[in-house]
């Protein structure tokens, strides 16, 4: 419990410290926000910042820091260092940044963004990547919620029934102004998540659990350890609790809402750090259960229920679990919203209209559906699917770092556009990895994976430095 408790106090000293270097990097300053001067009663709407906080929490949060958390927990220690490091220097500076430039351009979407700072091509190459990716997410994350809403529910409402009762919220969420659904029930959802995990975190302490420390070693834990290394395959699994590309994409929503850019840091940077002490919270208790009932479980669904029984009883159990089909439903219909208002940024679409909405959303919703039908067939193809997405989330968040380090240089910010450089590099290397061992990628020998690794930061260590000797003129004397 000592690393575990160092962990947890890390993360919120570096919300303090780090997140605060960070903000004055970027300096925010008192100049009129998107969300006062394009207010549309749709999207561009301002709202009370703690309600901003609640929305872009469970909107980044989904599946991933409590799933994903999981699952990365069978690689041991590594994965708590992951979660703390990667959140404080990685994920909240990807969050905080994206979502403070969106601001500045007037509440662009992600792809605008980075078309702005990596080119033309990198934009239509985003537009098409980010709303296959938002449509991914919206189909993965309709069978989880539905499936445990079926076991706390009669047995007439089955799984089917309730897939359907989500998707029509999702385009209901989707189609109408952000207020009138998504600004009304994400701060009840928002309670119940994080009543689930203050009540693991204190119930964690109360059975004070043997958990791994940092002297034990880093050595990796997971059963399928030769087939699965650490890296890179945790730096995927453990995603949206360190970070994540999805993220950038919902910012934006946020960035049309914020009333003051000094705001920014509580919102996006602080949103990122909750979001990593969740992930700590539940990797912690999964570690508790593999040790209990060893690591042969991997449906996370059922390590959340039995957890939640055992440490919260009953009621406080099915308040967690509802807590956990908050998270990933919040996530699935930001995801469509984010679709359209990126698509609707590439044809120049206003969206007062609903009948401009509903041409966006009718076939977005239709490829939704096939790939939904697709996961549905066996737990295989849900496996697929999932992984594709873990993998093109973690690639959009190399984009997004990269376009990022870009904006920094071509600001001059003092010479600190190392605060994403790193990241993009480190993440660069992840991606290009994970892709050429996994499955579902080119399946090379695991062995490779150093060799790989040294490979893609070589490339992208030449690139950058190629195009730095050429642009430094650029910086700001």
């Amino acid at each position: 419990m000592i690393t575990f408790t160092l962990c947890l106090l890390a993360l919120v000293a570096g919300y303090f410290i780090y997140g605060r270097v960070v903000e004055r990097i970027f300096g925010p300053d008192d100049r009129k926000t998107p969300a006062l001067t394009r207010t549309d009663g749709v999207d561009y709407i301002p709202m009370p910042t703690w309600k901003i906080f609640m929305i872009q929490f469970l909107n980044i949060a989904g599946l991933g820091p409590i799933f994903g958390a999981i699952m990365g927990a069978k690689f041991g220690t590594a994965s708590y260092l992951w979660i703390v490091l990667g959140s404080i220097f990685a994920g909240a500076v990807h969050d905080y940044l994206s979502g403070m430039l969106s601001m500045r351009h007037d509440g662009e979407s992600l792809p605008e963004l980075i078309g702005r700072y990596l080119g033309v091509g990198a934009k239509q190459v985003m537009r098409v990547f980010t709303v296959v990716l938002m449509v991914l997410v919206g189909a993965v994350f309709v069978a989880g919620p539905a499936g445990l809403l079926a076991k706390l529910t009669p047995e007439v409402l089955d799984t089917t029934f309730w897939i359907v009762v989500v998707f029509l919220y999702y385009v209901l969420a989707t189609m109408l102004p952000i207020d009138k659904i998504i600004g009304k029930v994400y701060p009840v959802f928002a309670v119940a998540l994080l009543f689930m995990a203050v009540g693991i975190l204190v119930m964690l302490y109360v059975h004070h659990p043997a958990l791994p420390e940092l002297w034990d070693g880093l050595g990796n834990t997971h059963p399928d350890a030769a087939a699965l290394p650490i890296f890179p395959i945790m730096f995927v699994s453990i995603a949206c609790g360190a970070i994540s590309g999805f993220h950038a994409t919902q910012s934006p929503l946020m960035a049309r809402c914020l009333k003051s850019e000094r705001r920014g840091r509580p919102v996006f940077y602080g949103a990122m750090i909750t979001e990593g002490i969740v992930a700590l919270i539940w990797a912690a208790a999964a570690t508790w259960f593999f040790r209990e009932n060893g690591m042969g479980e991997s449906n996370a669904a059922v390590i959340v229920d039995a957890v939640t029984k055992e440490w919260l009883g009953t009621v406080g159990g099915v308040l967690a679990v509802l807590g956990v089909i908050a998270a990933p439903i919040t996530s699935g219909d930001t995801a469509f919203r984010s679709a359209r208002l990126i698509v609707a940024d590439f044809l120049g679409m206003e969206q007062r209209s609903v009948r401009r909405r509903l041409y966006i959303c009718v076939p977005m919703f239709v490829l939704a559906i096939g790939l939904l039908l697709y996961s549905l067939r066996d737990a295989a193809g849900f496996d697929l699917i999932w992984r594709y997405f873990a993998w093109s989330n973690q690639t959009l968040s190399v984009f997004t770092l990269w376009a990022l380090t870009v904006y920094l240089v071509r600001t001059g910010r003092g010479g600190v556009f190392w605060v994403t450089l790193v990241p993009a590099m480190f993440m660069t290397a992840v991606c290009t990895t994970y892709i050429c061992v996994a499955p579902e990628g080119m399946g090379l020998a695991p062995g490779l994976s150093p060799y790989i690794a040294a490979g893609a930061l070589a490339v992208a260590g030449m690139w950058f430095g190629v195009w730095y000797a050429r642009n430094r003129n650029c910086l700001t004397k």
